[in-house]
């Protein structure tokens, strides 16, 4: 048996600009088809005839909600799979299956073949912990993680662009084109159908990119090829070559630090033995340390997916004159919404993710460099809950002055959010005590993401139906400030990296993500 060696050798100090390019690319076409029912979820309904008209925003919450019901039912498998059978295959798994799911949808002519199309692509798609995991494996260096961790919301808020934009456009195409979808074609009597192809077709694309050109980045199932011939070779030489071996002298199996992981310094990892070849301690995913940090990414998720349901609906719900609300100020007095059409809430949402492109390339690596991680995350977390609080005032706003003032709330509530959720994906990664580990963290974290998108929109329907018949839809929009409050709350019990603020003064830094730290084991 000859020597072997890692196909490919990625100097571990350069920033993975191409792999992650590819990661991103696979990803796009995920929230482009996820978002693109936000537009039309609740003219769906509607046009269903399902229970109440009133209460149709419940009902669009139930459908949006069932792909992360059965999302949250697998995170955690998915994340522990791709431990065991690599990144790659169940990432390309996930987008089949959302590929499936919008096909699904797409021909559904009663809701519940709609909600079972939603539910397949759950049950199928572990991709946010997945992809969390690989991003997490391909950058080692601390210094590359704000901007590594942004390219994945980078590249959903691009989709938050496109996404809504094709469901807005080309949702019912007979009412918007009769010329190109004439009465009696298969898009008159399938109205949402048009839309969900295009984004299966997208997510087609990035399965055959992702499989031919993106590599795995499971540290354990590495494709290897022979060494070199004039390799040095000994009768104490280790069949599979330890890191970097190409730029030392092989290594000798009698040494007693043989067999132990290392840092990129030479030094040994906190905490594993010497002579521990084939032992590795048992890690504890359900830490304190991590509990705390998947707890606020869970509350943060929740309150933000009542953002991105409710916004649609209060943009399309009917509108009551400025003059008659002016007798009636209060923040307990919002009947109905802003009255905009379809296609104005696509676009509307459409250059809401282009804010959130600007807060995601320009303004977060900013600030994290110069605030830092853990500061940074604890102001975004406290200042959240104004975001919700803003919104039912719109109703108040002069026409002429609507549009800027909807910007100005989406702006705020941009820089909010695209900030956050990165910072969460870097603490998560901190607290892991192990990259043997990390794929089921990820997973854990997906799955517990995903129960709060799946409680998320039903629950601020219901208050949307229930404030509209009360002539107070705001009271959705405070229910979800309320919950960003106890956020703010929550965000003290997550623990400080010390010892990576020590370590970076003293540019040593390492990631927690590749050695143990007995101190996270004892929490």
């Amino acid at each position: 048996m000859g020597l072997t060696r890692l196909r490919k050798q990625r100097n571990p100090d350069e920033f993975p600009t191409t792999q992650l390019f590819l990661l991103a690319v696979v990803r796009l076409a995920e929230p482009i088809a996820l978002t693109s029912i936000f537009p039309y979820a609740w003219a769906f309904i509607k046009r269903l005839q399902i229970g109440n008209p009133e209460d149709a925003s419940f009902y669009a919450g139930l459908l949006i909600s069932s792909f992360s019901l059965a999302e949250a039912m697998m995170g955690m498998y998915w994340g522990g799979l791709s431990d065991r059978i690599g990144r790659k295959p169940v990432l390309l798994l996930g987008c089949v299956g959302t590929m499936l799911s919008m096909v699904l949808v797409g021909c559904a002519s009663n809701i519940w073949v709609a909600v079972a199309g939603r539910v397949l692509g759950g049950l199928l798609n572990g991709n946010i912990g997945v992809i969390q995991t690989m991003v997490g494996e391909l950058v080692t260096k601390p210094e590359h993680e704000p901007k590594a961790y942004s390219v994945m919301p980078f590249v959903w808020s691009i989709g938050t662009i496109i996404g809504p934009a094709i469901g807005g456009t080309f949702a019912d195409p007979h009412e918007s084109f009769p010329h190109l979808f004439p009465t009696g074609s298969l898009f008159e009597k399938l109205p949402y159908l048009l839309p969900n192809l295009i984004c299966a077709g997208m997510l087609f694309v990035s399965i055959l990119l992702g499989y031919f050109l993106l590599e795995e980045t499971h540290p354990d199932m590495q494709p290897r090829v022979s060494l070199p011939d004039d390799t040095f070779l000994s009768e104490n030489t280790p069949l599979i070559e330890t890191s970097d071996a190409l730029k030392r002298p092989a290594v000798d199996i009698r040494d007693e630090n043989y067999g132990t992981m290392r840092a990129r310094n030479g030094n040994k990892l906190k905490g594993w033995p010497a002579k521990s070849l084939g032992k590795r301690p048992a890690f504890s995913i359900f830490s304190k340390r991590i509990m705390a940090v998947i707890i606020s990414l869970s509350i943060f998720t929740y309150h933000s997916m009542t953002f991105d349901h409710l916004l649609p609906i209060f943009f399309e719900d009917d509108h009551v004159p400025l003059s008659a609300l002016g007798a009636h100020f209060s923040p307990f007095y919002s009947p109905g919404g802003l009255g905009l059409s379809l296609q104005a809430v696509g676009m509307v949402m459409a250059i809401q993710g282009m804010i959130a492109l600007f807060m995601q390339a320009v303004v977060f690596p900013l600030m994290a460099e110069r605030v830092g991680v853990y500061r940074l995350f604890m102001m975004i977390t406290i200042f959240h809950p104004i975001t919700y609080l803003i919104v039912p005032f719109l109703l108040y706003v002069p026409q002429a002055l609507l549009y800027p003032a909807i910007y100005f709330v989406l702006g705020v509530r941009n820089f909010f959010s695209i900030l956050l959720y990165p910072l969460l994906l870097i603490l998560i990664k901190e607290a892991t005590p192990s990259s043997s580990v990390l794929g089921k963290v990820n997973g854990f974290a997906a799955s517990a993401g995903a129960a709060c998108r799946m409680i998320a929109p039903p629950v601020a329907g219901y208050l949307y139906a229930m404030g509209k018949k009360m002539d107070c839809t705001a009271i959705a929009w405070y229910g979800s400030a309320f919950v960003a409050i106890i956020g703010a709350i929550q965000c003290f019990s997550v623990q400080r990296d010390r010892s990576r603020e020590t370590d970076g003064e003293s540019g040593q830094k390492q990631s927690s993500s590749y050695g143990y730290d007995e101190s996270t084991d004892e929490e």
